[in-house]
């Protein structure tokens, strides 16, 4: 079977795309704990025009977390095709690692959004509330089937009733979940 053409969305309004971002669900990624709780992803635009990206997951009851910026993959384009960059690892940002971050769904209301990226490693669905309706759950996901995204890599992501607020709990400064997530742990 032919995979469709992914297709983004178009003249996405980036201030209202803004702030915090719960992930629903995802593909397993080496970069995340595979016991990551509360998983959420924190966008605030800078004066430039580039994001800044703060991705937190709690494991084993310790915050962790990286920071990165993201920015349009063609500024003349409007398409919601950013790039998003990252410095690894978290504990001394060194080396940067440059991903895409395409926005393929997203309501009306800057609600719910489904995000991928063009070799179809890697999904996300992500919802301003930490829980979101089956429903709408199963729509996003039969968007990702119909552009060709193998959706029994799926994995919903766990949250507490009450999702913790700013930066509570013990920091991981010593980036382990980091060391443990490229070990396959």
């Amino acid at each position: 079977m032919a995979e469709k053409e992914m297709s983004v969305v178009r003249n996405l309004d980036v201030k209202r795309y803004m702030g915090r971002w719960y992930e629903i669900a995802s593909f397993p990624s080496r970069f995340q704990p595979k016991n990551g709780v509360d998983t959420r992803a924190t966008y605030t635009l800078n004066e430039d025009g580039t994001v800044h990206v703060l991705n937190e997951t709690w494991s084993d009851g310790k915050r962790g977390f990286i920071e990165g910026s993201a920015y349009k993959a063609d500024p003349n384009s409007d398409e919601a095709k950013l790039k998003v960059k990252f410095y690894v690892p978290p504990f001394l940002p060194i080396i940067p690692v440059t991903g895409d971050y395409w926005v393929l769904y997203i309501d009306d209301d800057y609600q719910y959004a489904l995000i991928g990226q063009p070799s179809r490693r890697y999904l996300w669905i992500l919802s301003r509330q930490n829980r979101l309706d089956e429903e709408i759950f199963n729509e996003l996901v039969q968007k990702a089937k119909d552009v060709g995204y193998d959706v029994s890599k799926l994995h919903k992501t766990p949250h507490s009733e009450t999702p913790p607020e700013g930066e509570e709990g013990p920091k991981d400064t010593k980036g382990i979940w980091w060391i443990k997530s490229i070990l396959g742990r």
